[in-house]
């Protein structure tokens, strides 16, 4: 490097160094340097008391939320909930008039003859039939002389002693 490269490096370096004192200057009018270390820690201060003050404000207080909402709670989808109900409406509608216009196929006949025709399945399907036959009156018939021949003989018996 020669001498006149020397002394344009230091030229661009005085001009850098004016601007960049211009702005401070700008930017800080009239404040040294212990000024403004004094007016930062102001801020921090202030900030801190800040802070002290309200963490001091939560722990006196019992726990509860300091703000209320005092706006009303809605629904977003309030108004398509309404529209489904309102088609819920219509269909049930709809069913209710057709349930009503309908009518009635009660037939007592009908029931009669599908219950006899049941009681034959069950009689046709039971391995002991549902009524009382013939053969099971007369075994009861049977039964009923032989327990009372029973009965007059104990009865005599009893007599005689």
């Amino acid at each position: 490097m020669g001498p006149e490269q020397v002394r344009g490096a230091q030229a661009q370096a005085v001009a850098v160094m004016v601007v960049m004192t211009y702005l401070f200057l700008l930017l800080f009018p009239h404040l040294s340097v212990n000024q403004l270390e004094e007016e930062r820690l102001a801020t921090i201060e202030r900030d801190n008391h800040i802070l002290s003050s309200k963490l001091s404000d939560i722990m006196r207080s019992k726990g509860l939320v300091d703000h209320r909402n005092s706006y009303p709670e809605r629904s977003l989808n309030a108004e398509k909930r309404r529209q489904q109900l309102q088609e819920v409406n219509r269909v049930n509608q709809g069913i209710l008039e057709r349930i009503t216009i309908q009518e009635s196929e009660y037939r007592r006949q009908r029931w009669e003859e599908d219950w006899e025709r049941a009681e034959r399945c069950r009689d046709d399907i039971a391995r002991y039939p549902h009524r009382v036959t013939n053969q099971q009156r007369y075994k009861k018939v049977l039964f009923q002389q032989a327990t009372d021949l029973n009965e007059k003989q104990i009865s005599s018996s009893l007599s005689e002693q």
